[in-house]
């Protein structure tokens, strides 16, 4: 009896240690809703890394690079499109997040100035693709004004 002890203990701390590690990956499962507000975050996160020397090159706070432009404004109008996915309604009333409330109860919209910004993403890497650099520059702002149409309604601070 007392060498089936140490097998006796052991066996029952990897069954406690088990049902506990079960309980705590149960515990620890992001929602559905979670889940969509974090591949939001990091989509928004992926796009900005792109828009920002964007936004630098245009309003001529670091070199223009046409090669580099033309690339950054090409991956944006890939990745603005994948944005539709991001705002399932199970990610509604989820917490951690800058979304506005009134979004829900402004859908329409909401996805009207969401295609806007799809529109105008598209627009910014057609006019990359012509390598005039004043047609590149005024497309990024108009991209950047489908972004704060936006923001100024449904993001908070």
């Amino acid at each position: 009896m007392l060498r089936n002890r140490p097998l006796t203990v052991a066996t029952a701390l990897l069954v406690t240690l088990g049902t506990i590690g079960i309980g705590v990956a149960t515990a620890q499962q992001p929602s559905v809703g979670e889940q969509a507000v974090k591949y939001r975050k990091a989509l928004y996160q992926v796009i900005v890394w792109d828009v920002a020397p964007l936004g630098a090159m245009a309003q001529d706070k670091m070199p223009f690079d046409a090669k580099d432009f033309a690339r950054r404004a090409e991956h944006v109008a890939y990745l603005t499109p994948l944005l539709a996915d991001a705002y399932p309604a199970e990610s509604r009333g989820v917490t951690d997040t800058k979304l506005k409330p009134e979004m829900w109860t402004n859908r329409a919209d909401f996805d009207q100035k969401m295609q806007a910004l799809v529109d105008r993403s598209a627009a910014l890497s057609a006019a990359a693709k012509t390598g005039d650099e004043a047609k590149m520059k005024a497309a990024f702002f108009e991209m950047g004004n489908a972004c704060k149409d936006c923001h100024d309604k449904y993001r908070n601070k």
